[in-house]
């Protein structure tokens, strides 16, 4: 093997293992314990970030910040990775801000010339746009990092109703219509709960962790969270559900499908046509009223009454609005 594809190796090795000694690596390589000593050397000098420990249970290690091994793009796999980030700009939050910055511009200055000047044509040709929401969102990596490590977090938040202080457990992270939104168990209201994040004021992991709460899934994530909660036989608590059947035009699917909360319930005919289906939080009636009213001609909610109900109340204080002698020309 030569050096140049032995040193590759070696640096995917290092990578993969993180935490190895010497002796190991020699007899995986094949070659002496002074060549994987030089090896290492040259490994460093290039930015892998090594540290030896020393003691008979020593060895060496790799910092978390860890380089990773060269991989090889085609000319259209570097475009697409380039947009891919260059995407994210629209949003003033992200999770890894400072991370997705650097790595583009990395990523940017060590194209090749043909391939950046191919990449200035066509930033003003393609975008990706969101809604123009300047609203931050600064404790994004905190709730990321805790949802991935199932850690609990302490949250100021900013409602309708008022501030107040709550412990949670993300879930994950999600954004929609160009806010960022965080499901998450609820310690103070024992259930499961959609966050805006741009008003959590204030976030800090907890030191201890919290054991799971009573209704609390140990393996949920984004793609199955409502399933677990609201959509599983069992799962939700007599009365606590609404069962709703709605029918919606062309139009009404497609802006239903703009919202990722209504996934697990939306069915589309091979016509474009479809319906939305499922068992829906009692306590959001009134979002739900909302959100139908919104769509206008594009729903009707055939069930449940309660909901349908709920309809009927906005739309009168609508007409009232629109239709009282004052605001007539």
């Amino acid at each position: 093997m030569s050096k140049s594809k032995r040193l590759v190796g070696l640096m995917m090795a290092v990578n993969r293992k993180r935490r190895f000694k010497v002796r190991e690596l020699a007899e995986e390589f094949g070659v002496s314990a002074r060549t994987i000593m030089r090896d290492l050397q040259e490994l460093s000098e290039l930015g892998v970030p090594l540290y030896a420990e020393p003691g008979p249970h020593g060895g060496y290690q790799v910092v978390r910040e860890r380089v990773l091994p060269p991989i090889a793009f085609a000319e259209q796999e570097a475009v697409a990775m380039f947009f891919a980030v260059h995407a994210l700009r629209h949003y003033v939050s992200l999770p890894f801000e400072t991370e997705s910055s650097a790595a583009l511009n990395k990523f940017y200055l060590h194209m090749p010339g043909d391939i950046r000047d191919r990449i200035d044509a066509m930033k003003n040709r393609v975008d990706f746009v969101t809604p123009p929401w300047k609203r931050e969102a600064p404790f994004l990596a905190t709730l990321l990092d805790a949802a991935i490590g199932g850690r609990t977090v302490t949250i100021e938040y900013e409602s309708r109703r008022g501030r107040s202080c709550r412990r949670i457990r993300p879930v994950g992270l999600y954004a929609n219509s160009g806010l960022w939104y965080c499901p998450a168990y609820c310690f103070s209201r024992e259930d499961y709960r959609v966050f805006r994040c741009d008003r959590i004021t204030a976030a800090t992991a907890d030191a201890e962790n919290v054991p799971l709460g009573a209704k609390e899934k140990a393996d949920v994530h984004l793609g199955n969270w409502r399933e677990k909660i609201h959509g599983g036989p069992g799962e939700a608590e007599e009365g606590q559900t609404l069962a709703v059947y709605a029918e919606l035009t062309r139009e009404g699917v497609q802006r239903c499908q703009r919202e990722m909360w209504l996934a697990a319930s939306l069915h589309v005919r091979p016509d474009g046509t479809g319906y939305l289906e499922g068992g829906w939080p009692r306590r959001d009636v009134s979002f739900y009223a909302r959100f139908f009213v919104g769509l206008g001609a594009e729903a009707a909610v055939e069930r449940p009454a309660e909901l349908i109900e709920a309809i009927r109340s906005d739309l009168a204080i609508l007409i009232e609005r629109y239709c009282s002698p004052d605001t007539e020309g």
